[in-house]
């Protein structure tokens, strides 16, 4: 990059100055107009100064290696100027300084950044402040840049200030072809490492955003959900072993709740209270984003809770339910679903896509009341769930989301009581609890 770079030597009257005193003879370095000044060690009596010259008058051995010595500095401050052109590193006044006088300033490297995000947020993860899983997204991203430069360039680590839109296109095509990343995983990648080049630039390790200008394009996602008869299904099967149905009644509950797995295993039996309309309701803040949440307990949830308020584990952990760790529940929804003839990948989201759907928005409930209690904080995040459902269902809720067009504004403002009016006949429909199969 070109800039307008200029170096002149100039007076400075000391600052305890009497007459007769030399001035100092100081060097001026401008970059792009911003200047940066150091002293030369030498000086000069003012009239002897040739200011447009920059150098000292008259002809005698002492001026000459004074004028020579000036002449040199001024040409090793442009060789450092030269030098850093070549580098294709940022140019500033105080950069140029900085290389003459042999203290660069530290260049910081991406790797180097994504290590200190890294270690700072597992500090706020064991301070319950950070999922887990988010840490190791972002473990994840160190490992796949660490990769790709290698792969890419032969080194290590890459300089900050060098990163621009050929890395970054070329850190995309990388996850493609040798990390095999579907567009919306290669997205979250790119996404994260945006959020690490943001930090740098806050930190002012680089000034300028290199994903200026790049777009990010996502594929649309198919999102499942569990309709009527396949919840059913999960319902009335018996299983052998009390191990899969504490796990059935886990993904129950959060398909009647729409409660996230870390959602349901901070619940404690304090969190039920009694709503507006003098039902069981759960009153919990949403782990992810802190949102509070009112949720009525409807008949088949209050059931499962019932089952196990004498449970040894909730007892001494002061817990609502039962859970195992995430990774082992999800084990055994994949038997409970094959057990079950149920042809899908069962898991929290889809627990949750389904309270979204087939329990609340299939049964007549507003979208405004459903964001509410799944603790959306934007009324377009819950209008991703009625996308997923059938045309004739589309058709059905076009007028309900014509109405609440209107009140988009308002979704914030929902109250305990709307809620309870919205859910009344989700009660009645639920009224009759259908008999869950225990385990022999």
């Amino acid at each position: 990059m070109k800039t307008n770079f200029s170096v002149l030597f100039f007076l400075k009257k000391p600052k305890n100055y009497t007459k007769g005193d030399v001035y100092f003879i100081f060097l001026r370095i401008t970059v792009d107009g911003v200047r940066a000044e150091m002293s030369t060690s030498r000086s000069c009596e003012p009239e002897r100064w040739n200011a447009k010259a920059g150098k000292v008058i008259g002809t005698k051995e002492d001026v000459k290696t004074l004028n020579a010595y000036l002449e040199s500095m001024k040409a090793e401050v442009y060789t450092a100027h030269s030098l850093l052109s070549v580098d294709g590193t940022e140019i500033t006044a105080h950069i140029v300084k900085c290389k003459y006088l042999g203290k660069e300033e530290k260049s910081h490297t991406i790797l180097e950044a994504i290590k200190i995000h890294n270690a700072k947020m597992k500090a706020l993860v064991e301070k319950d402040e950070y999922a887990s899983g988010t840490l190791k997204r972002f473990e994840v991203l160190e490992r796949h840049v660490e990769d790709y430069l290698v792969s890419k360039y032969g080194n290590k680590d890459f300089n900050l200030k060098r990163i621009d839109h050929e890395f970054i296109d070329g850190f995309d095509f990388y996850l493609h072809t040798e990390k095999e990343n579907d567009t919306n995983t290669a997205n979250k990648h790119l996404k994260n490492l945006k959020k690490i080049v943001s930090i740098c630039q806050k930190y002012k390790w680089i000034n300028t955003d290199p994903f200026f200008g790049h777009t990010l394009k996502s594929k649309p996602v198919h999102r499942e959900f569990l309709t009527a008869d396949e919840l059913q299904k999960i319902t009335e099967k018996q299983f052998t072993t009390i191990r899969l149905s504490q796990v059935r009644d886990f993904f129950l509950f959060s398909c009647y709740t729409g409660l996230s797995y870390a959602d349901v295993q901070k619940l404690k039996l304090a969190d039920i209270g009694i709503g507006v309309d003098g039902e069981r309701w759960i009153f919990t803040y949403r782990k992810k984003t802190d949102t509070r949440v009112a949720i009525p307990l409807l008949p088949i949830a209050a059931n499962i809770l019932d089952q196990y308020i004498d449970h040894p584990y909730c007892l001494n952990n002061n817990k609502a339910l039962p859970i195992s760790s995430n990774q082992k529940m999800n084990e055994y929804l994949v038997e409970i679903a094959a057990l079950s003839g149920v042809n899908k990948t069962l898991g929290n989201r889809i627990a949750k896509r389904t309270f979204g759907t087939t329990v609340t928005l299939m049964n007549g409930v507003p979208i405004e009341s459903v964001s509410k209690m799944l603790g959306h904080t934007n009324l377009r995040t819950t209008q991703l769930y009625a996308k997923v459902l059938d045309t004739k269902v589309s058709e059905d809720m076009a007028p309900l989301m014509e109405k609440f067009v209107s009140r988009y504004q308002m979704v914030n403002e929902v109250t305990e009581s709307k809620i309870s009016a919205d859910t009344a006949l989700l009660r009645e429909k639920y009224a009759s609890v259908p008999k869950m199969a225990e385990a022999s």
